[in-house]
């Protein structure tokens, strides 16, 4: 890029910064293109409707900000759970490997 399209950008994004926005990349299937820019730009208003869906999309995907545990959480909702299976491996000697 030329100087003046360095400057350009480089005053966007401060002036985007300057409203609290940030851009980002974001990997989805091109089929949800629209819905992630209809998303994007009702969360960029900051407004109340904003922070309602915030709240909704939060508490839909529980949002866990390096908390542990959630292996393990997902395994005690195992439908496996309480079926008793045998996951002992057999205690073998040393097996015959040929060169």
């Amino acid at each position: 890029m030329s100087i003046a399209q360095d400057r350009a950008l480089a005053a966007y994004r401060d002036r985007l910064a300057k409203k609290g926005l940030k851009r980002f990349e974001v990997l989805a299937r091109d089929s949800d293109r629209t819905l992630i820019k209809a998303l994007a730009r009702k969360l960029a208003l900051d407004d109340a409707e904003a922070e309602a869906t915030r709240s909704v999309l939060t508490s839909s995907i529980a949002v866990r900000d390096g908390t542990r545990g959630g292996i393990l959480a997902a395994l005690r909702r195992s439908p496996a759970v309480g079926s008793e299976l045998d996951l002992t491996r057999p205690d073998e000697d040393d097996r015959a490997v040929s060169f």
